[in-house]
């Protein structure tokens, strides 16, 4: 389990437009934010992610760097590239089992007759300092009730404008 306030596992991924994500080598101003979606099979994550998307302005605006990632291999994060309307929300790819459980993320494996992969991890979303700690954590087992962006910017405008710290730090 991520201990709030503590430092986070690196993370080193290939992204959907011929790049790479290094968690370690971001700078953000205030954070960097990781939304952990199911994959393409998942119709809740494809509405979540476009909502979110159409709003990165409001998160970048407030010195928040946004990172979408998924355990989908490289042709499956391709068609959520490709076919859902995420504007320019980075999409990172094929996170392994063993880092996917190292940020404490939930695990299933496919339904029969779906067109899920084997193995998928579950939503988490998580806003990191640029010193790579932990700020704040949501992690899920089911793909529903998703944290709402305009609460989640209230939360981060509150933290920013008023230096209000990190919370849960005695977990």
């Amino acid at each position: 389990m991520l201990k709030p306030g503590q430092p986070v596992p690196d993370l080193d991924l290939p992204l959907t437009i011929d790049a790479r994500f290094e968690l370690s080598k971001q700078s953000p101003d205030a954070f960097t934010m990781l939304v952990f979606y199911r994959g393409k099979h998942c119709p809740i994550c494809k509405s979540y992610l476009q909502e979110l998307g159409g709003r990165l302005d409001d998160f970048t605006q407030r010195g928040v760097n946004v990172f979408s990632i998924s355990m989908d291999e490289a042709d499956r994060a391709q068609v959520a590239h490709e076919e859902w309307e995420t504007h320019d929300l980075p999409i990172a790819h094929s996170l392994n089992e063993e880092t996917a459980r190292k940020w404490g993320l939930y695990i299933s494996e496919k339904r029969a007759d779906s067109d899920e992969p084997d193995k998928f991890s579950e939503p988490g979303l998580f806003l990191i300092k640029p010193d790579m700690t932990l700020h704040f954590a949501v992690v899920q087992n089911a793909p529903f009730t998703r944290p709402s962006l305009d609460e989640l910017i209230k939360g981060i405008d509150h933290t920013l404008n008023n230096g209000y710290p990190t919370r849960g730090t005695l977990t």
